[in-house]
């Protein structure tokens, strides 16, 4: 393969391992190259990230190597967490919250399995408005983060605890488990949107 192909390579997958990143040993399998030369392209690949015209950039920690945002844009990254018209949750968020609810804890990619789909954009978004948290890492290869519901998750649905979401059976079957979890996002998105008219009726009050 050619120098810039590899590097296209290294940079998609960088992108597909989201917040879990990945490490040397698992590029140089996926890419059969040896680990001087994974420096290499790594290195041209930080350089590259490193210009000013890019909003982006090559970390790494512990052997872990992930793309993330530059610190000198965080105040825009904030305006769009607080923006009005981030106030409502996505299908796909409410989906993947459905998800953390039944099944914590659970890991970024067994959510993806159950959805058939990337999720790490909506789970960043539960995560910012503070509905889902870190419980820990997964044992084994990659330590993946575990994510869980907070307290603010109970208070917004109306909960005391977790005990009183509706019972799944054990043997539920995909089917099954899909309408359960509509009917969980439903009624949390009709819960956030009264939410919201109150809210809107007060200030217009005011």
């Amino acid at each position: 393969m050619q120098s810039q192909e590899i590097k296209a390579i290294i940079e998609g997958l960088l992108f597909v391992s989201g917040e879990e990143g990945i490490d040397e040993k698992q590029l140089m399998n996926v890419l059969s190259i040896d680990r001087k030369s994974l420096k290499f392209y790594l290195h041209e690949l930080k350089d590259m990230y490193a210009s000013s015209g890019r909003g982006i950039q090559l970390s790494e920690a512990g052997g872990i190597y992930q793309l993330t945002t530059k610190e000198e844009h965080v105040d825009y990254f904030k305006k769009l967490v607080q923006s009005p018209s981030s106030t409502t949750l996505s299908q796909a968020a409410l989906e993947c919250l459905a998800i953390v609810a039944y099944r914590q804890p659970v890991s970024r990619i067994e959510i993806e399995d159950i959805r058939g789909v990337k999720s790490e954009r909506p789970l960043r978004t539960l995560v910012s408005k503070e509905l889902v948290k870190e419980t820990g890492r997964a044992t084994g290869t990659g330590r993946a983060i575990l994510f869980g519901t907070t307290r603010f998750f109970l208070e917004q649905f109306g909960l005391t605890s977790l005990e009183e979401l509706p019972d799944l059976s054990e043997h539920v079957d995909e089917e099954e488990l899909t309408e359960e979890m509509d009917l969980f996002y439903d009624r949390f998105s009709e819960s956030l949107d009264i939410k919201q008219e109150n809210k809107s009726d007060i200030e217009g009050e005011t």
